[in-house]
């Protein structure tokens, strides 16, 4: 295509694919990935008894700024591209995690999906974005690992799975730095066949603590902000929830009354860094 594409890091459940170049060059290459995805689609078929034919799926990762433009006055701009080229185009409301970005679903034939492309991208072109613009960066799929016994487990569905060889390693060294705390109690055996692992406690383990370091590090203080409509979930039922989540973090966690006019609540967060990964874990979580 000639165009410069390149790919976000592994390990995520979503990957961004970027492609940079000149419009026909960036058309080359959105054609070349519409007619692939839809030979996979076309190869999945074969084996299933659906009949219809579902359409090529694209999400496009657009500057919030430049949506406005994308959607135009009263949504004149969108129904235009959706009427000439016969494609279904969505732009979603809210931006993506920890970014200024937002997607826009593209959805039709490969031949739909191109023209529609290439009408998004003069928009584009026109409108260039305001301001600066964070990046969205899809967030490594974050699967708490269980240690018990010396063995790593990680949870899917009601079974414990040994983990790969590399966290055990990691546990065991760990187990050598520092004396963990277990955070609850024991869970009872998960029910299953008779490779039914020990009863677990339940120590979680996430990707940013580093234990080994200070038995005690030192408390500090994190600032989260939550929309207003979320907020209900975190707090639970008369504060079920977010006592849960000070209990199994070990975290102190303040919630911030709402202030008029404002759509979001300040949520404070303090501990050891370990307690605040957890909390900011558990709160994401819900």
């Amino acid at each position: 295509s000639g165009a410069r594409i390149n790919i976000s890091e592994g390990n995520c459940p979503e990957r961004i694919v970027t492609i940079t170049g000149p419009t026909d060059a960036i058309f080359k290459a959105f054609a070349m990935i519409a007619y692939k995805f839809e030979e996979d689609i076309t190869n999945s078929m074969s084996n299933s008894t659906a009949t219809s034919k579902p359409p090529v799926t694209l999400r496009l990762v657009v500057p919030a700024s430049q949506c406005g433009s994308l959607i135009g006055k009263g949504g004149s701009k969108i129904k235009e591209i959706r009427e000439s080229t016969g494609a279904q185009v969505q732009v979603a409301g809210d931006m993506l995690p920890n970014s200024t970005e937002r997607a826009v679903t593209i959805s039709g034939t490969p031949d739909a999906i191109i023209q529609c492309v290439k009408q998004i991208c003069v928009v584009m072109l026109e409108s260039p974005p305001k301001g600066a613009t964070i990046p969205y960066r899809p967030k490594p799929a974050s699967t708490p690992v269980i240690f018990a016994g010396g063995q790593a487990y990680t949870i899917q569905g009601q079974y414990a799975i040994p983990h790969p060889d590399q966290l055990t390693k990691l546990h065991q060294l760990a187990m050598q730095q520092t004396p963990f705390t277990p955070l609850g109690q024991t869970t009872p055996a998960f029910p299953g066949t008779r490779s039914t692992p020990p009863p677990l406690q339940a120590i979680t383990v996430f990707p940013c603590i580093c234990p080994g370091l200070d038995a005690s590090p030192p408390a500090s203080t994190h600032e989260l902000t939550i929309p207003n409509d979320l907020i209900g979930c975190i707090i639970g039922r008369q504060g079920t929830k977010i006592n849960e989540i000070r209990q199994m973090s070990g975290a102190q966690i303040k919630i911030a009354n709402a202030t008029e006019g404002s759509s979001e609540r300040q949520i404070t967060i303090t501990g050891t860094p370990a307690n605040i990964s957890l909390a900011q874990y558990l709160i994401n979580a819900r």
